[in-house]
């Protein structure tokens, strides 16, 4: 489904070149829930940012489906990859009501913008706020902008999936939340990819969401794959083995060890 070949990204600060992507090879089949790992800097978001087209790569190349996508900018890549950031704010448009935010994502994936909410399509969009747990059935009319992080996370995790994508990419959708909603947001994303067999990759400064969440387990550190997890390997890991391996690294990084508290 997803593969990168060689991918090496350099970028110039003032007169130096900093290396942000070593050489990463990776190779991800329909379905995989891949988490990743790793301390600031360690290149985690420069390898989302190649994947969704927000920047190139100096070398290598990234295939879709055994297409090469590499020069393709991002909204050509948007029929395939979907992308939820760290910021609530960032998925859903504010001024319109949850209604017409589900609307617009469900027909996204038609190529249409046409936000056409029949008596059907709105009896769907109550069973899909229905599936969170929110209250948010109640609300379909409410501004997106009323709601609190943890309710517009929830609904960008649904309103994505409504979008179809062959690919998902998660940059710490969570870490803006408190634990309890990143919790739930993170119980609700691994539903929706298991059940639509969606190939993903999260990136988490959360060990234990790391572990419990995907299939497949990478640890990055200055640019290079450290460490590559996967099966009975990944689900016999702690988080104290994560702590160990990040000290064999002489990886030290506050954020992370507060993760783990």
């Amino acid at each position: 489904m997803l593969r990168l070949e060689r991918i090496r990204k350099a970028f110039r600060s003032g007169q130096d070149i900093v290396v942000a992507l070593g050489g990463i090879d990776l190779d991800l089949e329909k379905g995989d829930f891949l988490t990743v790992i790793g301390s600031n800097g360690a290149g985690k978001t420069t390898l989302l940012n190649i994947i969704a087209g927000t920047i190139l790569p100096t070398v290598g190349r990234v295939m879709v489906k055994d297409r090469d996508v590499t020069t393709l900018p991002t909204h050509r890549r948007a029929r395939w990859i979907g992308r939820i950031t760290q910021d609530p704010l960032a998925g859903t448009a504010p001024m319109m009501t949850i209604a017409e935010n589900l609307a617009l994502a469900s027909k996204r994936s038609h190529r249409s913008l046409r936000l056409a909410i029949t008596r059907r399509k709105r009896r769907e969009m109550v069973d899909q706020m229905l599936s969170l747990g929110m209250d948010l059935e109640h609300r379909l009319d409410d501004p997106v902008s009323l709601l609190s992080g943890g309710e517009r996370q929830a609904l960008t995790v649904t309103m994505a999936m409504l979008a179809q994508p062959e690919i998902l990419l998660l940059d710490e959708h969570t870490a803006a939340l408190d634990p309890a909603n990143g919790t739930k947001v993170s119980l609700l994303t691994q539903e929706f990819v298991e059940r639509m067999r969606v190939t993903t990759i999260m990136v988490t400064h959360n060990m234990e969401h790391a572990l419990a969440l995907g299939n497949r387990l990478l640890m990055m550190n200055k640019g290079e794959l450290v460490y590559d997890f996967s099966g009975e390997e990944k689900e016999s890991l702690t988080v104290i083995d994560l702590v160990d391996l990040f000290s064999n690294q002489h990886i030290v990084d506050d954020k992370l060890l507060l993760e783990t508290r």
